[in-house]
């Protein structure tokens, strides 16, 4: 009797150890994206949390900068050797993937300036999952001074901005019908915040992830293709042949399940700043994302009735 009596609470000490070691580890009852994504809902990390205030434009005036640049903590990711030529005055400048190690050093809200507006999207994306206050300039250097202007101008505009003009993959037929898929595969350990800080380290370090409109407006059939934009310009513009439009996407509204990870999923907007956020975002979430350069912008210019890029005619001040 002794002896069944033992065994017994044996078995129920083996019983509630195995229950409770399941319940304290959530990577044992769930997936790693799982984990993760509960853990970015829960700290106020969704996609429409990081696209709330997170681009600003360059001062209207002269006067208007030295207020202006004393409201940030500057980090331009443009080349060394164009940093040198010029930049803003009080900027550190970095790399992408080293955008963490600078920003470590921050005392104020992060503004980043890249060339376009477009890659400084990605580091931001990294800056705000790292619990960072932080911004990107927009338009980047182009929208500083016109001297500088030279990368937007040769994508965009009434000469270089119409690739999708007149092409058969530019259409007004309804877009694609939604479908669900399953999560991304991602290999990640630890607990939810330390699989989102080694993701958001993989982003940085594969670098921007862009792709042409030539590309994409060529052979559309490659591409997991998201138009970014509401229902009411899709209306108004047309799209690219196949796309989808899935906004809002989050994870906590389950938008997510509609984009195939399977597929290299193309995001695209007016300017490429925007798709450039969500790029980087769906790459931390473990989708194979590229950002369409240039947006619509590249595509359609002298179509669009607002956010067209144009040249700055006041030249703000840079410093060697």
């Amino acid at each position: 009797m002794k002896k069944l009596l033992v065994l017994s609470l044996a078995t129920l000490f083996i019983a509630t150890t195995s229950c409770k070691k399941v319940e304290d580890d959530p990577v044992a009852s769930t997936s790693a994206y799982k984990t993760m994504t509960n853990y970015m809902v829960a700290n106020n990390m969704d996609l429409p949390d990081l696209l709330a205030s997170w681009i600003v434009g360059a001062p209207a005036t002269v006067a208007d900068v030295p207020a202006f640049i004393a409201s940030y903590d500057i980090i331009d990711i443009r080349s060394a050797q164009d940093f040198a030529d010029g930049h803003i005055e009080g900027a550190v400048n970095s790399t992408l993937s080293g955008i963490l190690a600078a920003a470590a050093n921050t005392t104020k809200p992060i503004l980043v300036a890249c060339y376009t507006g477009q890659t400084a999207g990605h580091a931001v994306v990294a800056l705000k999952l790292s619990g960072y206050e932080a911004k990107v300039l927009k338009n980047g250097m182009s929208g500083w001074r016109s001297d500088l202007a030279g990368p937007w101008e040769s994508n965009s505009g009434p000469v270089n901005g119409v690739k999708a003009i007149g092409s058969p993959n530019w259409v007004t037929t309804g877009t694609a019908a939604l479908t669900t898929f399953g999560d991304p595969t991602i290999t990640a350990s630890g607990d939810g915040a330390a699989m989102l800080a080694a993701r958001v380290q993989e982003m940085l370090d594969n670098g921007f992830k862009g792709a042409t409109n030539t590309d994409v407006l060529n052979t559309p059939s490659n591409y997991f293709i998201n138009n970014y934009w509401d229902q009411v310009d899709v209306d108004a513009y047309g799209h690219i042949a196949g796309a989808y439009r899935i906004k809002p996407l989050s994870i906590a509204g389950g938008e997510m399940s509609n984009l195939d990870p399977s597929q290299i999923i193309v995001t695209y907007c007016w300017t490429g700043q925007t798709s450039s956020m969500v790029t980087a975002y769906l790459n931390v979430l473990g989708f194979n994302g590229q950002s369409l350069k240039f947006g619509a912008n590249g595509m359609i210019y002298t179509d669009l009735h607002s956010h067209q890029f144009v040249t700055p005619t006041v030249d703000l001040p840079v410093v060697p």
